[in-house]
């Protein structure tokens, strides 16, 4: 944004730049100044200030919007229809909001950036370790307020409060001595999870809504020069705050929307030198979501209307399921027939539970390849002496091809004479 701002104030046009928070609105500013922007050609503010002031505001020729998922809110829409003939760009890291109205209401196309992946690789972003429950977590409790997010009082109907202590526990096995930010729900909640912490001799500072700019402030600074080793929050370090000594994100709340949800686990990539990020997922979001390097179709997600947030997966059916029999997990979407695609035993399915008090689980990319391989290994041993005519699903018709040294699009030709898939 600071280099395109750069460009348009070289060529005597002028920029705007909103952002939601003061913070940010900081980080921006510095940015821009170190680039090179002409601050005679820059209007830079917080959306809650230039939108009362939009009258008085200069003509700008582009208007940079960052965290752009806020975007369809009165108050940005009151600046952005003001100026209907500047060239509007619209950036953020997460292109869906919870509910039907998404960004195609504003945005005439979107450009899709570099996959997680490839930052990964390219040293932008650092690797890291996801950890969580074996357990179901009862989503029964979870309903829904205003904002699309589940409301306080499910939260904690869910979350039992045994958890406050198995955070510090499951903190102490798995990322002993990491810097760390946790997420929670209420601040009754943050309040007594800090608590915890310091009673173990970790030092902790919560901060939330409520807490003065001053104290605010103090926390953060002590965090950043290590002095405190937690840092418990409540919906305060989701967005732009630069905390570039994070190592550990601990999410102690669940949560209904997908941009939240990639806000909380990837506070903790800032890559740094050998390092390998945790996060702790104590809620089970990642069965509602994927991991945060899952792959997502970005281009259907800014689509209103109404859609789940697996369709944004490029592989959907990330609902997981384990086998009382193999104790194999896998998706629920490979479950055919009522039985596990593993040893072929019946799934039973099970009422809702509290979520867990034992240790958390790793989920190692390894171990998912494995369990995909024995899946594929698994339905080539179920078509081997199969016809054609009994292949039932687009999975079998590959395998049967791969098994005959057929071409791809064999496959795909047969799925759609079978009416397996839409022509």
């Amino acid at each position: 944004m600071a280099e395109i701002a750069r460009r348009t104030t070289n060529n005597s046009k002028r920029v705007t730049f909103l952002i939601h928070r003061k913070e940010v609105l900081q980080q921006a500013v510095k940015t821009f100044d170190e680039q090179g922007v002409n601050p005679d050609l820059l209007t830079a503010g917080m959306v809650q200030t230039l939108t009362r002031r939009v009258d008085k505001l200069p003509v700008p020729d582009v208007i940079l919007v960052d965290e752009a998922h806020h975007a369809l809110a009165k108050s940005y829409q009151r600046i952005l229809d003001k100026f209907p003939k500047a060239i509007v760009l619209l950036f953020t890291a997460t292109p869906h909001r919870t509910g039907r109205a998404q960004l195609d209401q504003i945005a005439d196309d979107i450009i899709v950036g570099q996959s997680i992946h490839e930052l990964t690789e390219k040293g932008f972003l650092a690797p890291f370790r996801y950890f969580q429950p074996p357990g179901d977590f009862d989503s029964k409790l979870l309903k829904r307020g205003s904002t699309g997010d589940f409301t306080n009082d499910s939260m904690q109907q869910a979350m039992s409060t045994k958890i406050f202590g198995h955070i510090v526990k499951q903190y102490k096995r798995i990322a002993p001595g990491m810097q760390a930010v946790v997420y929670t729900y209420s601040i009754d909640s943050a309040i007594k999870i800090a608590a915890e912490f310091n009673s173990e001799g970790i030092s902790a500072v919560e901060v939330d809504g409520t807490t003065s700019k001053e104290k605010r402030a103090v926390a953060v600074r002590k965090f950043r020069k290590q002095e405190i080793k937690i840092l418990v929050n409540v919906n305060l370090f989701t967005e732009g705050v630069d905390l570039p000594n994070v190592d550990c994100v601990i999410m102690a709340r669940p949560t209904a929307s997908l941009a939240l949800y990639l806000q909380f686990s990837m506070r903790c990539l800032n890559p740094r030198p050998g390092k390998t990020a945790i996060i702790i997922d104590h809620a089970n979001n990642f069965k509602s979501f994927g991991y945060p390097d899952d792959d997502r179709d970005w281009k259907k997600a800014i689509i209103s209307g109404k859609q789940k947030s697996k369709t944004l997966l490029k592989d959907p059916g990330m609902s997981i399921v384990t086998c009382d029999y193999c104790f194999a997990v896998v998706k629920a979407s490979e479950v055919k027939d009522g039985k596990c695609p593993i040893c072929g035993k019946p799934i039973k399915v099970h009422e809702a539970k509290p979520i867990s008090y034992v240790d958390l689980v790793e989920a190692t990319r390894e171990r998912k390849a494995r369990i995909k391989q024995i899946i594929q290994d698994q339905v080539m041993t179920n078509i081997v002496d199969k016809p054609v005519s009994e292949l039932k699903s687009l999975s079998e018709l590959q395998a049967y091809a791969r098994l005959h040294g057929y071409k791809p699009g064999w496959a795909w030709y047969q799925a759609k004479r079978k009416g397996l898939i839409k022509k």
